[in-house]
C-alpha cells in the first residue's frame, strides 16, 4: 500500500511497513495501523480485514437481508420474450421504423414479435411470458425492473460490468466486495460460492477477487456432478487424522508467515496461507453442505432435475449456512444467446422456471426469504428486431432483471422500455444503481464500502450509482 523507501536504504530497498515490522520487533507496524485508520487511508472494513478476513461484521446501517442469490441468465435473455411485453411488435410485425436504426453489436430487420404469449399473473396481475408459468404464479414476492441498461452490446464487457461494475477485467467482483465488507456468517464456508457447470464467457474473473484479499475469490464449484465426496477436488487426506493435519498445517503457516514478513508482505502469499485455512474448516461442513441425498423426496421433487435445479436447490443450503453471497450461472458459455432462434429461449425457460419458483416456495416455508435477496437476468437484452430469420441480436439499450426477497417490495414492475421495448425511457436503471440497492439492502452505504489500492479508494460502483428507492419496501 506504500511505495518503497529507498532513501536510507538503498543497497537493500524495504519497504516502509517491513522496516517498521522489523523494528521493535513489529511494534511499529501496529503504530503505523493506527496512524493510518486515524487518518482515513485505510477504511474501517479493512482495517477489520486485517485482523480476521472472514469475521462478521456489522454493516453501516440496519440490513434489510443477510444474503443474495444471483440467479445468472447468461448470454442475455429477451426482455420482450421473457417479463416485458410489447403488443406494439405484433401490430408492427416485420416493418422497420426509424427506432429500430438503434446501434446493437449486428445488422438487424424489421420488428419481430415474440413467438411466446403474456399472461396476467397474480394478484397484481404483472404480464409474464407463457414460457415462465411457475415463476408467473410467484409474480405477487416479485419486482421486475424493466428499464435496465448497460454500457456496451457484447458479451465480455457487459458480463464483467454485471459482475463487478466495470467493462475491464480490472476490479472485484460483487460478491468479493460484499465479503469484504460484511465477512461471513460461516468461518467453515466460504464467504461466496460459485455454481457453474463448466466456464462461462471470460471466466474466472466474473468472480474475482481483483486487488482485494485473496480469501474474498469467489469458489466456484463445477455443478455438472454435485458428488459431495468430488465437487470439491483435494479435500480429504486419506493419510493423516485431523489432529495431524492440523499439526502440519501450523507449521507450514509459521513457515509461510516467516517469508511473508521477511518479503515485507505478499498478498498471494496471504491468500495462500488463509485458503489452506479454509480448506482444513471446509473437510467436514462443505461435503455435508452439497449433499442433496440429505434432502427429502418432496423437496427434491420440488426443484426438479438438473443441473440448474441441484444448483438453485444447493443455493438454499448454503443460505441456511450463512454463505454470504451464492451466484447460480444458468450454464457454461453463453446459453441464452439466441441470435439464431428466439423460440429456443422456451427450452430454458422450462429447465430453470421450476427451480426458481422451488427456490422462492422453499426460503419462505423455512423462513429464510425475508432476510434473502434473490436477483434473476443476464448481463444485456436483445433487439425487438429480428437478426436472420427469427433470431435476435444483443441488446444493452434496455432489458429486464427482477428482484424477490426481502426490503424489496413484491408484485410490482417498476420503469418502462419504449413501445417497442428497444430502450428504457422511463426511471431509467443503469447496472450501478442495481448494484447501490443490493448494496444498501445489505445494510451497506456504496460510497462508503471503499478499499485502498494503487493510491486511490476505490468502491464497488465506482463514481456513479443512486439507490432504486422506488422498489424498496
Amino acid at each position: 500500500m506504500t511505495p518503497p523507501f529507498h532513501a536510507a536504504f538503498a543497497s537493500h530497498p524495504l519497504s516502509r511497513r517491513a522496516m517498521l515490522g522489523r523494528v521493535g520487533t513489529g511494534l511499529g507496524t501496529l503504530g503505523l495501523a493506527g496512524l493510518l485508520f486515524d487518518e482515513g487511508m485505510l477504511s474501517s472494513a479493512q482495517a477489520a480485514a486485517a485482523v480476521n478476513p472472514l469475521a462478521s461484521r456489522e454493516p453501516h446501517f440496519p440490513a434489510k437481508v443477510k444474503r443474495v442469490i444471483h440467479l445468472f441468465m447468461n448470454g442475455g435473455p429477451s426482455q420482450v420474450d421473457t417479463f416485458d411485453p410489447k403488443p406494439m411488435l405484433a401490430k408492427y410485425n416485420g416493418e422497420k421504423p426509424p427506432a429500430a436504426d438503434i446501434k446493437t453489436e449486428r445488422r438487424t430487420g424489421g420488428l419481430m414479435m415474440s413467438p411466446f404469449k403474456f399472461n396476467a399473473c397474480g394478484e397484481s396481475g404483472i404480464e409474464v411470458s407463457e414460457i415462465f408459468p411457475e415463476t408467473g404464479k410467484c409474480i405477487d414476492d416479485i419486482c421486475v425492473i424493466r428499464s435496465m441498461h448497460t454500457n456496451v452490446p457484447n458479451h465480455e464487457p457487459s458480463l464483467l460490468m454485471m459482475n463487478s461494475g466495470e467493462t475491464q477485467p480490472t476490479r472485484p467482483s460483487m460478491g468479493s466486495w460484499l465479503c469484504y465488507g460484511l465477512g461471513s456468517e460461516n468461518q467453515n464456508l466460504p464467504g461466496f460460492v460459485v455454481l457453474c457447470p463448466g466456464k462461462p464467457v471470460v471466466g474466472p474473473q466474473l468472480w474475482s477477487n481483483s486487488f482485494l484479499p485473496g480469501i474474498y475469490q469467489g469458489c466456484h464449484i463445477n455443478n455438472s456432478n454435485l458428488n459431495p465426496k468430488e465437487v470439491i477436488r483435494n479435500i480429504n487426506n486419506k493419510y493423516l487424522t485431523r489432529d495431524a493435519q492440523r499439526r502440519q498445517l501450523d507449521l507450514i503457516n509459521q513457515m509461510n508467515s516467516l517469508h511473508r514478513d521477511e518479503s515485507g508482505g505478499d498478498p498471494q502469499l496471504e491468500a495462500r496461507i488463509q485458503s489452506m485455512e479454509m480448506a482444513f474448516r471446509m473437510q467436514t461442513e462443505a461435503q455435508e453442505a452439497f449433499d442433496l441425498n440429505q434432502e427429502s423426496k418432496t423437496t427434491r421433487e420440488l426443484y426438479g432435475s438438473g443441473q440448474f435445479a441441484d444448483a438453485c436447490l444447493v443455493a438454499r443450503r448454503l443460505a441456511e449456512r450463512g454463505v454470504r453471497m451464492t451466484q447460480v450461472f444458468f450454464g457454461a458459455g453463453q446459453p441464452w444467446d439466441d441470435h439464431g432462434n428466439i423460440s429456443a429461449h422456451a427450452k430454458k425457460a422450462r429447465d430453470c422456471d421450476k427451480p426458481i419458483a422451488a427456490l422462492i416456495r422453499d426460503l419462505k416455508s423455512r423462513g429464510l426469504f425475508e432476510e434473502t435477496l434473490i436477483l434473476w437476468g443476464g448481463e444485456f437484452g436483445r433487439t425487438p428486431t429480428s437478426e436472420g430469420s427469427d433470431g435476435r441480436d444483443h441488446n444493452n439499450h434496455g432489458f429486464s432483471v427482477w428482484m424477490a426477497g426481502g426490503g424489496v417490495k413484491g408484485g410490482m414492475a417498476y420503469g418502462a422500455t419504449d413501445e417497442f421495448g428497444f430502450a428504457a425511457v422511463e426511471n431509467r436503471t443503469h447496472v450501478h444503481d442495481l448494484h447501490a440497492t443490493i448494496l444498501h439492502l445489505m445494510g451497506i452505504d456504496h460510497t462508503k464500502l471503499t478499499y485502498r489500492y494503487s493510491g486511490r479508494d476505490f468502491r464497488p460502483t465506482d463514481v456513479h450509482g443512486n439507490v432504486v428507492h422506488d422498489i424498496l419496501a
